[in-house]
């Protein structure tokens, strides 16, 4: 790898956690969120997490992103849709 894609990733990297982070800031911040079974987390627990990029914070991002991918390509509108016609 390049430095310059090193620099790049890393960017993109820090792009994608700011994201996170803004996704996470317009939640309210009375919801708690259980991931994996563990314990519940308060809305500002999950951003410090995402801040750190510790096991969990990547775990969110890792959500978030597959969920984000899936409305994008129209995966989750087409299993919505499938949902409502009881398939």
């Amino acid at each position: 790898m390049t430095e310059e894609t090193k620099t790049q990733t890393e960017k993109n990297s820090e792009d994608i956690k700011e994201l996170m982070i803004a996704r996470l800031e317009v939640t309210s911040s009375e919801k708690s969120f259980s991931i994996g079974g563990g314990p519940n987390l308060t809305r500002d627990e999950l951003i410090q997490h995402v801040r750190k990029g510790d096991e969990i914070g990547q775990k969110v991002t890792e959500i978030e992103l597959t969920f984000l991918r899936a409305l994008k390509d129209g995966t989750l509108l087409g299993q919505i849709l499938d949902a409502g016609q009881g398939k």
